[in-house]
């Protein structure tokens, strides 16, 4: 089959098409014909070389680690989901893969029938870490919660879930991006100089929990909070240095729930959440550009401008 992958660190140009053994579906596991699959943003940074003494990728590092697609193997111990079932949903964190022909998946849901393809392919990793974060800041109702970097494709997911648990959302992003914002349920401000002066002037009564998707602005963002603990970054590795949790994709390890039965890893990964959202026209993905499979690198040189609106995918 085909899948993306590199075997160096370098520009978005190492990443190429492989031709590699397909995988198989072990056990509690599933394997789907892949439509449709997410471009991860870590990943850039991943290849770049820039995280080698925090993430070190053991070549051929395969990418990928969402996607949607049409089931055709189900492991031992698997029920609810049959051959031909349409789902989306995402691999194990440390073989990844998304990005190929087929992929094996160990949390999965039905996928939505108002969702297209690429919608599907890219949504499970953004809903995955957007539960992930807004849990560890227990989000809920009455809450105010500031997303900065709230028009890409995991602040866009956070935005509306956020707002589906009741919260009053404020998201940061480009002026160009504000009307979207406001589409999705947020209050938009722009970022950068004067952020906790616009902050205060939009939530007097104080904010929170701040979800930061962005990178670099630590500082203000606690300052806003007035506490280390309501900020969670998903993007600035200077936090440890800040006193602030850095959250990646460990969400047992954020929750301090066990991820045993396919029903635990729905909850934990919110999956279920989103399927009934979605169903229920609250929970849109929006998606930046797809790419066919054959074009990843081009997928990655949009990744890496850091301008993309939403979630980029590529196509099988």
């Amino acid at each position: 089959m085909r899948a993306i992958q590199f075997t160096e660190y370098g520009p978005a140009g190492v990443v190429h098409v492989a031709d590699v053994p397909a995988p198989h579906a072990g056990p509690g596991e599933i394997r789907v014909a892949v439509r449709a699959s997410g471009v991860s943003p870590g990943e850039m940074r991943i290849r770049s070389g820039s995280l080698r003494d925090v993430v070190p990728a053991a070549f051929p590092y395969r990418t990928g680690f969402d996607a949607a697609g049409v089931v055709d193997e189900v492991g031992d111990g698997v029920t609810g989901v049959n051959i031909g079932d349409e789902v989306f949903g995402m691999t194990n964190s440390a073989t990844r893969g998304a990005n190929a022909d087929f992929a094996v998946l160990t949390a999965w849901a039905p996928k939505p029938a108002a969702w297209s393809w690429e919608e599907a392919g890219g949504a499970a990793g953004s809903v995955e870490t957007a539960t992930r974060v807004l849990d560890r800041l227990a989000v809920g109702t009455g809450h105010t919660v500031l997303v900065q970097g709230a028009a890409g494709g995991v602040g866009t997911i956070a935005v509306q879930l956020a707002v589906a648990r009741g919260a009053t959302v404020i998201g940061t992003a480009s002026e160009h991006n504000h009307a979207f914002l406001r589409s999705l349920g947020a209050e938009p401000t722009t970022y950068g100089t004067g952020l906790i002066e616009r902050i205060r002037a939009l939530a007097p009564s104080g904010v929170h929990a701040v979800f930061d998707c962005a990178g670099g602005a630590l500082p203000d963002l606690i300052a806003i909070t007035g506490d280390t603990a309501r900020v969670v970054t998903i993007a600035d590795l200077t936090a440890a240095a800040h006193g602030v949790r850095l959250s990646h994709g460990a969400p047992a390890d954020d929750t301090g729930t066990a991820v045993g039965t396919h029903a635990d890893r729905l909850a934990v990964h919110g999956l279920a959440t989103a399927v009934t959202l979605a169903n229920e026209g609250r929970l849109r993905v929006p998606v930046a550009a797809a790419f066919p499979l054959t074009e990843a690198a081009s997928a990655h040189e949009l990744s890496e401008t850091r301008h993309a609106r939403g979630k980029i995918v590529l196509v099988n």
